[in-house]
């Protein structure tokens, strides 16, 4: 607590004794605020864990949970490596799961982390450095222990040989330092995001001695060695991979654990089509299915089976940011540098008519790069937003300041010729003309066509009727479909003129946002900015959410940036839904609560457990 002072003045010689001991005090009182730590089973970006240090286990989870049985879930298109750290390769599903990380996330808070490898946590009231306190019996599958030495050589790995995402995610690091075998230390750069506190907890402890005498940067389908609750078991490339439960897994009884990973065995079957997938399900061929196609929802899943209850049908609302759906314009194509072009090519998408003929009307138009949250800008900036795009104003569209973001609409029966009017005109103002049935540039005549690159056949149907709207604007775009291998790597190597894309967003933006926007990461493959977007203000504005260290300052930085995303016109959005539609045979019991920031399958799915008839004598490895 501050020190108290006397607030009067001594006579003569006594009062510079007074004011020499008065500013020795401040000086003192300064350095123990600065360095007061904290040392907790849990850190929360803002306010107080909810889980008290002495907690059982997680609300969303049930106490009736039993362990055991086998079950059978689907992926589309293939894999060829089971490292899914690195940006080469296209890595197996739930690879993931064979990890433990240092802490854990809540489902029930909007970001707040809980130790598990991490015994404690201890950090200083900046947060300018963290040191994590390992538990003791933590182990790798071989029944080593896990130590700093293997945390610091993680953090070290992953930012040097890994997916470019893990340098940006953890670009505030700027040391670490192993203190004993079970204590690491990682330094901070100055006017660092408290979110690094947080998000350097996520990171999962891969083994030293395993790495260390192979090359991590190559895909490889050797199988890793891990740590966590499950191992992988048995792999036939490119169709199936088998995880088993780890029978003396040394985190069974953690708080965070309890209740989840209650299957003995997980195979993930691959499809490469959507279609028969479905029909597997159906047959009974895999377990549990999260639908994201609105017309398969409504019309496919009638049978025998969904008649008489054996296949149940449950739609679970959540309260996540559901991020950007969109088509997404690739700004190295010199074509989408035009911002008319890109506002003109926008307002062929026929929302309306799309949702009303298509999609069975179950979606809303997405119109932020953070719906379904508080971070959405709307309206005309506020004084607090204008205080940090002020100093840009030159750099930016008039609109950002003059007009709030609205998307075009139809009526959804009129073939969007408003809308297309509209465009025309665009494309006329900036001199662009149709010659021979084919838009050609006003400077030098470079015709406007590009490919539209999907991985789904079933989007055929939503991409055809834009597709044809922009034909009628002399706008030549040719759709081609791909494997999921393929989409993959062009998608890596930014081998693409336009792609349909989600740019996810969490409760609390921070650092992953540098992998999303940085102009530095428009030019390193592997990278989230597959816009290619290089600007200055942008950047500034992600320097901005990554600083704050308020929820209020966070929310008004965040209105700010995707207010200029949203009038640069980027990506021309698509739509969301707030709540998983899943089907799943009933086979399974489930937790009377779900959670209600991530009722997704990780989160949500591993705290299911199957009913005892379902059980069978599989037995954990």
């Amino acid at each position: 607590m501050p020190f108290q002072t006397a607030t009067f003045p001594l006579p003569g010689r006594g009062l510079a004794r007074h004011y020499l001991l008065l500013a020795a005090l401040l000086l003192l009182n300064a350095f123990v605020c600065a360095t007061e730590t904290t040392v907790s089973h849990a850190v929360a970006m803002h306010g107080q864990p909810k889980y008290g240090p002495d907690f059982e286990r997680f609300d969303y989870t049930s106490a009736e949970a039993s362990k055991g049985g086998a079950i059978t879930l689907h992926e589309l298109g293939t894999f060829d490596s089971l490292n899914g750290f690195i940006a080469k390769g296209t890595a197996a599903a739930a690879t993931g799961q064979i990890y433990d990380t240092l802490t854990v996330s809540s489902a029930d808070e909007p970001f707040t982390q809980y130790g598990l490898v991490a015994k404690a946590i201890e950090y200083p009231q900046d947060r300018s450095w963290v040191i994590f306190h390992l538990n003791k019996q933590a182990r790798f599958h071989d029944g080593k222990a896990l130590t700093a030495a293997d945390v610091k050589y993680t953090f070290e790995l992953l930012t040097t040989k890994g997916n470019p995402f893990y340098s940006f995610y953890y670009a505030d690091v700027t040391s670490v330092e192993v203190l004993t075998p079970h204590k690491v230390r990682f330094n901070f750069r100055e006017d660092s995001s408290h979110e690094t506190l947080l998000i350097i907890g996520q990171l999962p402890v891969l083994p030293k001695h395993f790495w260390e005498t192979r090359e991590f940067e190559q895909s490889s389908l050797e199988i890793p060695l891990g740590s966590g609750p499950y191992k992988i078991t048995a792999v036939d490339p490119g169709r199936s991979i088998t995880l088993s439960r780890v029978k003396d897994y040394w985190g069974e009884d953690h708080p965070v654990r309890r209740g989840f990973n209650n299957f003995d065995q997980i195979t993930y079957d691959y499809y490469r089509d959507d279609v028969v997938a479905l029909e597997a399900f159906k047959a009974g061929e895999y377990d549990y299915r999260a639908e994201r196609t609105s017309k398969l929802w409504a019309t496919a899943y009638n049978s025998d089976a969904l008649k008489d209850g054996r296949i149940k049908k449950i739609e679970i609302p959540h309260q996540n940011p559901t991020g950007m759906q969109a088509f997404i314009f690739n700004l190295r194509n010199p074509l989408f540098q035009d911002r008319t072009l890109r506002q003109a090519i926008s307002l062929a998408f026929d929302f309306e008519w799309a949702n009303k003929n298509l999609f069975y009307d179950a979606y809303t138009r997405t119109r932020s790069f953070f719906s379904n949250s508080d971070l959405a800008s709307s309206g005309l900036p506020g004084a607090e937003e204008l205080a940090l795009l002020e100093p840009f104003r030159k750099q930016l569209p008039a609109e950002v300041f003059n007009q709030p973001f609205s998307l075009p609409s139809s009526n959804g029966s009129d073939h969007n010729r408003t809308n297309l009017r509209a465009a025309k005109r665009l494309l006329d103002e900036a001199g662009y003309r149709v010659v021979n049935g084919t838009l050609v540039t006003p400077g030098n005549k470079t015709p406007v066509e590009f490919e539209l690159l999907l991985y789904d056949a079933n989007f055929e149907r939503i991409a055809n009727p834009f597709v044809q709207g922009l034909k009628k604007l002399g706008i030549i775009v040719t759709i081609r479909i791909v494997d999921t291998s393929q989409f993959i790597n062009r998608r890596r190597n930014f081998d693409f003129d336009m792609i349909s894309h989600v740019i996810g967003q969490s409760l609390s933006p921070g650092n992953e946002q540098r992998d999303f926007w940085y102009s530095e990461a428009a030019d390193m493959e592997g990278s989230r900015n597959l816009i290619g977007v290089k600007s200055p203000v942008v950047d500034a504005l992600v320097d901005e959410i990554i600083q704050a260290k308020t929820r209020p300052q966070l929310i008004v930085a965040c209105r700010a940036l995707d207010r200029v995303l949203l009038h640069s016109h980027y990506v021309i959005p698509q739509w969301h839904i707030n709540k998983h539609r899943i089907a799943y045979w009933d086979k399974f019991n489930k937790p009377a609560i779900d959670p209600p920031y991530d009722p997704t399958f990780d989160t949500g799915f591993f705290s299911w457990w199957l009913k005892p008839q379902w059980q069978s004598s599989s037995r954990p490895e």
